[in-house]
């Protein structure tokens, strides 16, 4: 079914304005910049459609006042009605993944996931509107999310940005996922632009490397891959990012089949098609053919960071000399103008005018009590008997391992930096699963020695172990054994690609972060009951770590929230979570991931009427 935004009136609107727009003025549309690398006078002199916080990048000192100025500032260009100028207004995009993250004071809930074992599409979707009021709140009007991969080898580095690796569940999530961010009426003032993303096929690559291959029939990457768009569509999802990865050797940034044939024309996508960051960089050797191949394959927005002017200067010239058409100029620009048209944009006050300014939703109490039951229905117990879990309050318990009380850590990539951070200082009001235990439990100490030196079964009853991967993001979190050289994953793509160091060899713990098993050793070596919480953004193969530990608790990336962690192991809440994605181990191969039904994800009390036991 096709989208339904754009009706007469929108098209109307756009085809007046398109009429009376110069190339410059066009060309300006089709390019997205870097804060960084972008300043007001260039947004008005080359009539720049929208600018970009890349994760990580944000102005001054991070506070809600440095991001409306800026905003403004970019704002009051875009829309100044001197000579030459068309008086368009920009879009600004972030990545907000899970939440507001480059913002020090935003309320950062759980990674997909863990959303995603929740089973709880409208938990799902609040999270996404809570997301749209803090975007909204510091002048952000869109959004690159949602993230609609279906992550199929929990190698790949961005498996945590996917909500399971079944198709159907993902599916059935998206309505919600589009609806949350963009609300009903696109117009309204607490509404922001979603972006699904990547079309498509990006957690199908080859053993997992980002950026890869996917190599699969046409009716398989419709089943396993494409399906969720469909629902996007259907949903009015306003744009759609362009995959980094290819299909069989070809890129989808430069896949006119995929991007105009089937996503425009057949799916009936009327939004517009933004790039990756760079994403046309790598389809060819010769940046000036990789403009020309990015823009014709169907993409109508180019998220351009550093060579922006370049890009510019080069679609001239390709226009110049006919080997990109004005029709296809025409229709990416229409494309443009018809989505800023209905969101609303050339209506909106100015950013810091909004309503939500004032109403102080940035990190509010709404909010974190939102991400802190997120966090307690994504919990999944594995492991521990009922005399194991829940943990009496009162006991004398030791608490160890390196992700106890590191904040940075338990949020992951995407979280004020792009690689993520590591302590407790970057974030304003987030708590560490070590500060909800704490709070819970008034006999509770907690170590941080590599061993744990101070356990002692004289003074404690059990110890609660919290273990797993540090922050990561893309590629640099991709596993990858480096006996094989990337080129066998990626030999037949055509165009570039860029090789990175990954995060590891091995999805075995016990050899990724020999750490962690060490420190379990070392506590029950002593006679001390082990309680074994993994942070981490994909599975695992934990069987070392499980056979040791009288309880093991699966805590994904759980955010700022740690005390959701807290509320489920102390009995203040049941476990509810239910595994969402197959899970690896030497014993059995794989733990299946059992068929997921959102209608029984939870009962009216919020207990469980699924989980996994091992």
């Amino acid at each position: 079914m096709p989208s339904t935004f754009l009706n007469d009136n929108i098209l109307q609107r756009a085809n007046s304005l398109l009429a009376s727009m110069s190339l410059a003025q066009k060309i300006g549309q089709m390019t997205q910049v870097e804060r960084s690398t972008c300043g007001v006078d260039d947004v008005k002199k080359y009539h720049i459609g929208s600018v970009l916080s890349a994760a990580g990048s944000y102005p001054g000192d991070n506070s809600q006042q440095a991001w409306l100025d800026m905003v403004d500032e970019y704002w009051r260009a875009s829309i100044s009605q001197q000579p030459n100028n068309s008086g368009i207004p920009i879009l600004y995009g972030v990545d907000a993944i899970h939440g507001h993250g480059n913002f020090k004071g935003a309320t950062i809930f759980p990674h997909q996931i863990g959303l995603g074992a929740t089973q709880s599409p409208e938990l799902i979707a609040q999270i996404c509107r809570a997301t749209a009021l803090e975007l909204k709140a510091t002048g952000v009007n869109w959004v690159f999310g949602p993230n609609l991969a279906i992550a199929k080898d929990t190698r790949w580095g961005r498996t945590y940005e996917s909500f399971s690796d079944q198709t159907q569940y993902v599916t059935s999530l998206t309505e919600s996922l589009v609806i949350g961010y963009q609300t009903q009426n696109i117009d309204q003032p607490e509404a922001v632009i979603a972006c699904a993303k990547h079309f498509v096929g990006d957690g199908g690559t080859m053993f997992g490397v980002d950026q890869g291959d996917t190599r699969l029939t046409e009716y398989e990457l419709h089943e396993q891959h494409i399906a969720p768009y469909y629902a996007a569509v259907d949903a009015n999802v306003l744009t759609i990012m362009a995959s980094f990865s290819s299909w069989n050797g070809v890129k989808c940034h430069a896949n006119h089949e995929l991007l105009t044939r089937l996503l425009k024309l057949k799916m009936g996508f009327d939004g517009f098609i933004l790039s990756d960051m760079e994403g046309i960089d790598f389809l060819s050797e010769d940046f000036y053919q990789a403009v020309a191949q990015g823009v014709n394959s169907g993409i109508d927005m180019f998220m351009m960071p550093q060579n922006w002017s370049l890009f510019i200067e080069y679609m001239h010239h390709h226009i110049e000399f006919g080997s990109i058409s004005m029709t296809r100029i025409d229709d990416a620009v229409r494309r443009i103008l018809s989505v800023k048209i209905a969101a609303g944009l050339f209506d909106a006050p100015m950013p810091s005018e909004n309503r939500l300014v004032k109403q102080n939703v940035i990190g509010c109490k709404q909010h974190r009590d939102l991400a802190r039951r997120a966090v307690q229905q994504s919990l999944i117990k594995i492991k521990g008997e009922d005399d194991v879990l829940p943990i009496n309050p009162a006991s004398r318990i030791l608490v160890a391992g390196k992700n106890a009380h590191n904040i940075g850590h338990q949020c992951g990539g995407f979280t004020i930096n792009w690689q993520g951070f590591s302590g407790n200082k970057e974030l304003d009001n987030a708590t560490s699963i070590w500060q909800g235990i704490q709070a819970i439990s008034p006999n509770a100490q907690i170590t941080f020695e590599p061993l744990a030196d101070a356990a002692d079964p004289l003074k404690h009853d059990l110890a609660i172990v919290v273990i797993g991967e540090k922050p990561y993001a893309e590629g640099l979190g991709d596993i990858r054994d480096e006996q094989h050289a990337v080129g066998d994953y990626v030999s037949n793509i055509e165009g570039k690609f860029n090789v990175i160091k990954p995060y590891g060899e091995t999805i075995t713990l016990a050899e990724l972060h020999p750490e962690d098993i060490a420190v379990i050793k070392a506590i029950k070596a002593k006679g001390i009951p082990v309680i074994t919480i993994l942070i981490s953004g994909r599975p695992l193969n934990v069987d070392q770590e499980l056979a040791l530990s009288d309880g093991f608790i699966v805590g994904w990336l759980p955010g700022s929230e740690g005390q959701g962690v807290a509320d489920v192991i102390f009995g203040k809440v049941p476990f509810s979570g239910v595994l969402n994605f197959s899970w690896p181990t030497l014993l059995n191969d794989t733990w299946p991931c059992p068929e997921l039904h959102i209608s029984a994800a939870t009962n009216d009390s919020g207990t469980s009427k699924q989980q996994l036991r091992v």
